[in-house]
This record gives structure tokens, C-alpha cells and sequence, in this order.
């Protein structure tokens, strides 16, 4: 590998463990490289901390409008990266004050919960997945826990009536797989979406529709619809990971074993250790140059698309935290930055969520232990997500809890 040659990134050679890839990559081509997508389509990959940063604070020199794109020729129809890329007219792709206007109705819908709020709904939709297998005394975490609780809460605060609720988490779910049925399952879901909107306009209560509906930024349906699709896909996995990889985490290090002794005070600290070593949203697509520019030594052309290595930026040797440094250490760039980064209240919503999760967790299965050597434990292969396939666990069975 060497400065001049553009690395493809994708294939079987980046599927299990990127993190040393992304050090050779550094090693050999800087802070800014050439790399290669999906039928060698050309992009930048930025892995430099400080060349993140810059990137993600400058949106009129690093915009989001894909359309921007100088290599949509090369890029095929059925291009895997599509749902990347393909320009909708949601919040994603907006830009300026057109985005401004759709990210502030967001977040202050988002904003109307108290946290305590939060994390009561949480704590009552953990309680009711734990209740599904805590006679069991085993349990795959992922499958049935991490990957479904952010769901079960995002239902709630859209006010989604309680008997959609599991029919989304299985459309959800199916809207993951690369078959025939993705493509129904989302349809099912946007449908879904407008006759929520639909019926608050008739019944409007104390949820994010609502509060959108009545904002002053003066949204239409069509853009509630396609900006709740947007923040459902912007939690659902992400949080789903974030949980699994911290629980991997407090099972496999023994820093955390007074979490799994009934304590509290480590779970905070390995859900921010979690971001900095195993980030869920790895990889991003990303911005395109607004203009030819030079960036960590490269020279960027108009319309190049730049592919933002949040999990290799964590990584930078220049900022890095020490093992010690890092449960206290909110530096990262997991949640993005800048105007097109995770909204806020979007991240504090997030980590009350993943902390309240993992916190019922512990209170009900105190004596939890990863049911299979921590080697066993297979990665998902994505270049994009990191997160687990399976976290099986053991525990004492316990009787369910009356709600």
C-alpha cells in the first residue's frame, strides 16, 4: 500500500476488524486517503481527528447535498452504497437555513421529554423484554434486547398506539435484510408514518408528531413523515449498537465487574468507553467539496465525495484518550459534529436510553455472564456499523416483573 494507490474499501478484507487497516492506511497515506468504494468508485476517506473536525464544521466548504456528486456516471443503479447517497428531500441532504429550519423543529420536538421521562419509558419497555426471557436463564442480548429497545421507546415518544408497536419492530427488523421483503417492510413503515401523522392532526398529543405539526417552522406532512423515517434510522441501530458493544464490553473486562455485581457506578464509563473504542457508526457518507481545496495535503476537487472515518478519527494517536482517560473523555466524534451532526437532544436522548437499558439489565440479571468464550463473540461485517451478531448470555432465571 502505498500514498499514490487508492485503497478499496470493501470486500472480506475489511469485515471482521478494521482497526488495523485504518492504522495502515494512516501509516501509509496520512490523515486524508484515496480510497475506492463499491465497484471502485472513487472517494476521500477522512481518518485525521482534526481533519473530521474541520470537514464537519464547515458545511459551506464540505456540504451534504449529494446531488453535488461529480461521479454519479460511474455509479450503477443497484449500487450497494445507494441508500448512502440517493438524495431524498429529508432532513439528510438539506442545507443552510432549509436544514436549519427542519434540524431545530426536530430537535425541539425531541426536546419537549424530560430525561426522566426518558428513562421512565425505557425502564418500562426493558422491563417488558426482559420479562420475554428472564425465566429462561439464557438470553442472546442482541437479538432480543439491545437491537429492540430503542424502538420500543421511539414508539412511544412518536405516540405510535401500543399494538403497532411490535408489528414495527418486525418491519424494522425485515427492512435490514437484502431481500424483496426490505423493500415492503420499509414501505409498510413510511405507511405507517403518514397514517400517524395523518391521525394527529385529528388527535394531537403530547409526542414528537405533534409537537412537529404545530411548530413554527410551518413543516408539511410530507416532510414530518420522511424526517421521523430519518431520526427512527438514526437511533434504531446505532443506540441497538451502542448498547451491545458496551454490554460486550462490562462482560469481557474485568474494569466493569462491580456493573455486573449489582453496581451502577461503570456504566456510564463503558458506554463512552464503548464510543471511543468500538464507535457504531463507524464510517459516514459523508460531504462533498463545494469547491476544489486542499485538505491533509490532498488536493480535494469540486464535488468529491469525502467518506468520514469516525471510528480510525477516534483512533488518532494526536487525540486518543488512555484506557483511563477515555470513560470520561466526551471528545469523540461518534455522534458526528457540526450542523449535520446527531441533533441535540439526540445524543443525550441516546445515552439516557442506553444507560437506563443497561442499568434495568444489571438490576434484573445481577449475576449475568457471557455465555460463550469472549473469542467466540462475531462482529457484523460492515464497513459502515460495528456491532455484534450475537451477545448469548447466562443468568439465575427470575420471575417477571408486574408492571
Amino acid at each position: 500500500m502505498t500514498a499514490q494507490e487508492p485503497i478499496r474499501l470493501y470486500g472480506t478484507h475489511i469485515a471482521a476488524d478494521p482497526t488495523d487497516l485504518y492504522e495502515e492506511i494512516r501509516r501509509s497515506h496520512g490523515p486524508v486517503a484515496p480510497i475506492l468504494l463499491d465497484d471502485d468508485v472513487p472517494a476521500w476517506f477522512v481518518i485525521g481527528y482534526r481533519e473530521a473536525h474541520h470537514v464537519t464544521s464547515n458545511p459551506q466548504l464540505f456540504a451534504r447535498d449529494s446531488r453535488r456528486w461529480n461521479q454519479w456516471e460511474r455509479v450503477p443503479e443497484e449500487w450497494p452504497l445507494m441508500p448512502y447517497v440517493g438524495w431524498t428531500p429529508s432532513v439528510m441532504f438539506a442545507e443552510g437555513p432549509a436544514h436549519q429550519r427542519r434540524a431545530g423543529a426536530i430537535g425541539d420536538a425531541l426536546d419537549i421529554f424530560d430525561r426522566t421521562e426518558v428513562a421512565a419509558v425505557c425502564e418500562r419497555a426493558a422491563d417488558l423484554l426482559i420479562d420475554e426471557f428472564s425465566g429462561d436463564g439464557t438470553a442472546d442480548l442482541v437479538e432480543q434486547f439491545a437491537s429492540q429497545i430503542t424502538l420500543h421507546v421511539l414508539a412511544r415518544l412518536f405516540g405510535l398506539p401500543e399494538h403497532d408497536i411490535p408489528v414495527l419492530v418486525q418491519d424494522v427488523a425485515e427492512s435490514l435484510d437484502v431481500d424483496e421483503k426490505a423493500a415492503l417492510a420499509h414501505g409498510r413503515i413510511q405507511e405507517r408514518m403518514r397514517r400517524l401523522v395523518t391521525d394527529k392532526h385529528d388527535r394531537p398529543g403530547f409526542d414528537v408528531p405533534s409537537r412537529l405539526l404545530g411548530h413554527e417552522a410551518a413543516l408539511s406532512d410530507d416532510e414530518i413523515i420522511i424526517d421521523l423515517l430519518v431520526v427512527m434510522a438514526a437511533a434504531q441501530a446505532p443506540v441497538g449498537n451502542w448498547i451491545g458493544n458496551a454490554l460486550r464490553l462490562m462482560l469481557i473486562d474485568d474494569e466493569f465487574s462491580v456493573s455486573l455485581q449489582g453496581g451502577r457506578s461503570s456504566v456510564s464509563h463503558a458506554l463512552i468507553e464503548a464510543l471511543w473504542k468500538d464507535t457504531p457508526t463507524q464510517n459516514f457518507i459523508g460531504r462533498w467539496a463545494v469547491h476544489d481545496c486542499e485538505l491533509g495535503g490532498r488536493r480535494i476537487r469540486r464535488g468529491d465525495l469525502l467518506v468520514l472515518g469516525y471510528a480510525a478519527a477516534n483512533r488518532d494517536p494526536q487525540v486518543s484518550p488512555s484506557y483511563h482517560q477515555a470513560g470520561t473523555n466526551r471528545a469523540h466524534m461518534s455522534f458526528g459534529h457540526g450542523e449535520h451532526g446527531c441533533p441535540y437532544p439526540g445524543p443525550e436522548i441516546g445515552e439516557v436510553i442506553a444507560k437506563t437499558a443497561i442499568e434495568v439489565l444489571l438490576d434484573r440479571l445481577p449475576d449475568v455472564t457471557l455465555a460463550v468464550d469472549a473469542k467466540e463473540l462475531q462482529w457484523r461485517p460492515s464497513f459502515w456499523m460495528r456491532g455484534l451478531y450475537t451477545l448469548p448470555v447466562a443468568f439465575t432465571p427470575t420471575t417477571r416483573v408486574d408492571l
